[in-house]
């Protein structure tokens, strides 16, 4: 291997530093951060996921609640517990976790939400927001994607504005919750974009663009879809695919990512990891929102008071 294998647990760590001094000093002004997540139903992957949130939060201070709601949930019931968050004070951040119950609209629940709580950016006006380029919040994963960019560049003495201005930034995924907040972070970088999917793949034209990308991110969920030879000499390549594999030999199951880590490391000048790259820094920039949510809230209130209401 080539290529340097970029830590993300080292980089998650650092910002957890972060975020736990900007809860001690919120704690000096009597303010907690609070995170609530909302899941409905038995999803291993949502409920592993609620599990690892909820100790980062107690560890880095932050109240913590999760609202269980049965698979069979109705709708209204959703999109009630929602309000419920939102009008809870101990809450600073919402994050609803899916996959929803089919009965359940994702669009619904999105927009009950508080825009002020919405640390995830789902609700249309903070969606609407960050394709603007002024963002409430950022999502977490896209955030943590961006956060990884500048920091390699910068721990390698260079300008990311400069490198992402003269650079081409491939998306592999076109999600609402990753692939495109990402295109528009990128755009407002001034990076040239090139955002591929399953009809580009269909179309035989997804090597061909990977190949020519500066910057590769894959969020696609197919394990291994990249190799070596689909990528540039030199690329910077982020795998945001967290894909669950059986070893025929052991039987066992383990995860892998979109890249071949081994054929593409051999190429790269770096690559992220699975486990262990972008995933620790998502949940610890989730923490982070949750933490700013708080800090708007209390500035939102502070000028009220100034004002006399």
């Amino acid at each position: 291997m080539t290529a340097t294998s970029i830590d993300g647990n080292a980089y998650a760590a650092d910002l957890e530093r972060e975020v736990a001094a900007d809860v001690a000093a919120l704690a000096e002004k009597d303010i907690r951060p609070g995170l609530a997540t909302v899941i409905a139903g038995d999803d291993y992957a949502s409920r592993t996921y609620q599990r690892r949130l909820q100790q980062l939060a107690e560890k880095v201070g932050c109240h913590y609640v999760c609202e269980a709601l049965p698979a069979d949930v109705l709708e209204a019931d959703a999109i009630a517990a929602v309000g419920k968050l939102d009008a809870d004070p101990r809450v600073s951040g919402i994050l609803v976790l899916r996959p929803l119950p089919p009965q359940v609209s994702e669009v619904a629940v999105y927009r009950a939400l508080d825009p002020g709580k919405d640390i995830e950016s789902v609700h249309p006006v903070n969606t609407g927001l960050l394709a603007l380029g002024r963002p409430r919040f950022v999502p977490s994963t896209p955030a943590a994607v961006f956060h990884i960019v500048d920091r390699f560049y910068r721990d390698s003495d260079r300008d990311p504005k400069t490198v992402l201005a003269r650079s081409v930034m491939t998306f592999v995924g076109r999600s609402d919750n990753v692939g495109k907040p990402m295109v528009f972070m990128a755009l407002a970088r001034n990076a040239t974009v090139v955002s591929c999917d399953v009809h580009t793949y269909k179309a035989g034209k997804l090597y061909d663009l990977t190949a020519q990308a500066d910057v590769l991110v894959s969020a696609a969920g197919v394990p291994r879809l990249l190799s070596g030879e689909h990528v540039k000499p030199g690329v910077l390549a982020i795998d945001v695919g967290i894909n669950p594999v059986d070893d025929p030999v052991t039987g066992r199951t383990h995860l892998v990512g979109d890249l071949d880590f081994e054929s593409v490391a051999e190429r790269a000048e770096a690559v992220t990891p699975v486990p262990g790259g972008v995933g620790p820094i998502t949940d610890a920039w989730l923490l982070r929102n949750t933490v700013r949510a708080a800090q708007m809230a209390a500035a939102a209130e502070a000028a009220r008071g100034n004002l006399g209401f």
